[in-house]
């Protein structure tokens, strides 16, 4: 079942349980997997859909931070509740000590041993990831390594 069908099925499911979060939730997901769709002009792949669950997980900790700026508990809740619901679609994080070894691996393979090569490592590290670490942190963690540290 691909992760469009697996959203549909959920939302249809807390649509009949009257789970208002998570069919609020799955709404807004789904509708921003139909608008890329329509921008793509064709059906995502799952490696599309996870990118845009992680974006609305993304944006929900965004939402977070600037919530407890203003003082905000309210939007606090609502956001931190709307995340364990898209979670619950993505794929099991990595864990520091797997990711580690990918980078070390794509370091050995592609022969880099400067931050200029941090691309090439990239290229090999960020598909074998996809969906199960952040960009970022990979990011971080191969200049980290490729600066010697």
């Amino acid at each position: 079942m691909s992760k469009k069908n697996e959203l549909e099925a959920a939302l249809k499911t807390a649509m009949k349980a009257s789970d208002v979060v998570q069919k609020n939730t799955l709404r807004l997901a789904l509708s921003a997997v139909k608008e890329a769709e329509v921008l793509k002009q064709a059906e995502l792949d799952n490696a599309a859909v996870i990118g845009i669950l992680q974006k609305e997980v993304k944006s929900r900790q965004e939402t977070i931070a600037e919530a407890e700026k203003a003082e905000r508990n309210d939007l606090v809740g609502g956001a931190k509740a709307e995340i364990v619901v898209l979670e619950g679609f993505l794929p099991q994080q990595m864990d520091d000590a797997e990711l580690e070894k990918l980078v070390d691996a794509a370091i050995a393979e592609s022969g880099a041993n400067a931050i200029s090569d941090m691309g090439n490592v990239m290229k090999l590290v960020l598909p074998n990831v996809a969906g199960r670490a952040d960009g970022g942190k990979v990011s971080q963690l191969v200049r980290q390594k490729l600066q010697g540290g």
